[in-house]
């Protein structure tokens, strides 16, 4: 009754593996069988845990500077017992003899401290990240300890506890520690199928998570997954030329992006599966190449629009560079020597920089207009949004910003030419004219690293990772 009771606690709670992972760790320890127990709903707590990816790393979609700060912190396990995640501050023991000593001075200034202390941990973000990897700890410990117990179950038994489902559901949530803890617990359960016969494997590629699907590759015992065909004779290679679910697509900004990312899935997993697979036909008679043309149909069309539409308004801004700067170089600050014809400031420094920058930002706004032409008047092929048409935006942006930061420099140093030394007029301008780069940056600066480190990043594929 009362192994009921605490069950029905446990199941009861949705986020108990986020909010609750203390309490739940306890009652795993000492009944091992409630990771498998349905509630009133036929549910499970491993089905359950599927469902959360916040509970883990894979899960919390943090920057690079909060990646770096997370793995820095340390998390002492024997915290465990102590619901820290319900207070909003982090308990420090201080062991007082008498009510007395609590007024001392000494104690009075550490406690100022160590609330100013916490003050700057929260302003910073540190004590939430800290809070989030506390999270992730403990779910980890769940897990671990729910695996235990799958381990020891058989066929049937996995069946009914809704197992397969909950790995699958994690795949598609791109749970790569679930996931792997599973594997370990239960090898044999990659080779289950879903209701249209499609492997883990498969459901990692139709889903688009790479670390998992890098997890699969990187196991031998795996290669034969390769081999497998769903209810519709599709192979990995067919399931990789679908089109991917919206929740991956979003994820990336742009059509033309998006269309690039889904070529770079289909040739990563061309590279990888056997050779009859390219040519293998499905039951429509459709070959994956034939799957993925049908399917990007539409995707390709509004990646055209989205190359076509920035490279339109790009191109606007270039042409106004390319006549400013061409004028500017015949109308030069302080005009010519009536009898030489040379500039006045020929011989000051400052001139000469403003000569420099006109011509650098004359030349690079000129390549960055031909880069977005090439763009308006490329073939749009499916191959093409791979390499050709991101490398011409990347060039066309990088000179744009480009041309617009030595614009600024040009300004600048014409109008220190023009008032002679009033640092009092020039420095609040020249602060002024680098407001349209910052902005420039703002604005555009993330698209061209995106487009970047999506072009030219190694693979899809981690071939280092290993179990």
């Amino acid at each position: 009754m009362i192994h009921d009771q605490r069950a029905s606690v446990f199941l009861s709670n949705k986020y108990f593996c986020v909010e609750k992972a203390d309490i739940s760790l306890d009652l795993l320890q000492k009944y091992p069988s409630l990771a498998v127990t349905k509630d009133v709903v036929n549910v499970t707590p491993i089905l359950i845990l599927s469902n959360e990816p916040s509970a883990f790393f894979s899960g919390s979609g943090l920057g690079f500077w909060q990646r770096l700060i997370y793995h820095c912190i340390k998390i002492n396990k024997h915290s465990f017992s102590n619901d820290i995640s319900s207070s909003n501050d982090v308990q420090i023991p201080v062991t007082c003899q008498n009510q007395n000593e609590e007024k001392n001075i000494k104690v009075q200034v550490f406690f100022g401290l160590r609330a100013l202390g916490l003050m700057l941990l929260k302003f910073s973000g540190i004590k939430q990240i800290y809070d989030l990897k506390l999270v992730h700890t403990r779910s980890l410990e769940v897990l671990k300890c729910m695996c235990k117990h799958i381990a020891t179950l058989d066929y049937k038994e996995s069946e009914a506890s809704l197992l397969f489902d909950a790995l699958f559901q994690a795949i598609s949530n791109g749970m790569e520690e679930f996931v792997v803890a599973v594997f370990k617990a239960r090898p044999h359960i990659v080779n289950l199928m879903d209701t249209y016969s499609r492997t883990a494997l498969m459901c990692a590629v139709e889903c688009r998570q790479e670390k998992i699907f890098s997890f699969f590759c990187s196991v031998d015992s795996l290669k034969h997954c390769f081999h497998r065909q769903d209810k519709r004779d599709n192979n990995c290679l067919h399931i990789a030329g679908m089109l991917a679910p919206d929740s991956q697509l979003t994820r990336i900004s742009g059509a033309a992006l998006q269309m690039q990312r889904e070529l770079q899935w289909f040739e990563e997993v061309q590279s990888i599966v056997p050779e009859w697979c390219k040519k293998s036909k499905n039951k429509d008679g459709e070959t994956p190449s034939d799957v993925f043309t049908k399917s990007h149909k539409e995707l390709a069309k509004q990646g055209e629009k989205w190359m076509k539409a920035t490279a339109s308004s790009s191109s606007v801004v270039g042409s106004l560079i390319i006549t400013i700067m061409f004028a500017a170089i015949f109308t030069v600050p302080g005009g010519n020597n009536q009898d030489t014809g040379f500039p006045i400031f020929l011989g000051k420094k400052s001139f000469m920089v403003f000569l420099i920058s006109d011509a650098i930002s004359l030349f690079t706004a000129s390549i960055s207009v031909l880069m977005f032409l090439g763009i308006l008047t490329s073939r749009y092929a499916e191959k093409n949004f791979h390499k050709s048409l991101p490398q011409k935006l990347i060039l066309g942006l990088s000179t744009l910003f480009i041309s617009i930061a030595t614009m600024m420099v040009t300004f600048s140093s014409a109008l220190i030419n023009m008032l002679q030394g009033r640092w009092s007029v020039i420095l609040p301008i020249i602060l002024l004219a680098a407001l349209p780069v910052t902005l420039f940056m703002w604005l555009q600066f993330p698209l061209l690293v995106e487009i970047f480190i999506s072009t030219y990043r190694p693979g899809i594929l981690d071939k280092t990772k290993k179990l």
